[in-house]
């Protein structure tokens, strides 16, 4: 099991993390909503809870619940900039279909 960070991604939650002056990482999850069932939730994380999954990568930690790894394994989060949008696109290679506005997935 392994969920992965592209280095543009890294170098961003490490300036958010260095801009919020705490943390430990972040905390990458799954919840039920939208169209398709799932969505993904992304926040700040302070600590480890005893059953997470801690994944590193160029030096950040994504700290994932056990819940949620079932659907996000194997999953790259990368952060991009496309024209005046910017953000984390989540490549999540358990995604068998996703809603019309992009805003949720289902396994």
């Amino acid at each position: 099991m392994s969920i992965t960070l592209t280095e543009a991604a890294a170098r961003r939650v490490a300036e958010f993390l260095a801009n919020r002056g705490k943390g430990i990482g972040i905390r990458l999850g799954v919840k039920t909503t939208g169209c398709s069932g799932m969505a993904y939730v992304l926040e700040f994380a302070d600590e480890a809870g005893p059953d997470d999954q801690v994944f590193e990568a160029h030096g950040v930690k994504v700290i994932v619940d056990p819940r949620s790894l079932v659907y996000l394994d194997g999953t790259e989060v990368d952060y991009t900039r496309e024209g005046l949008n910017e953000g984390f696109k989540f490549n999540n290679p358990n995604v068998k279909d996703t809603c019309g506005c992009g805003e949720s997935f289902s396994v």
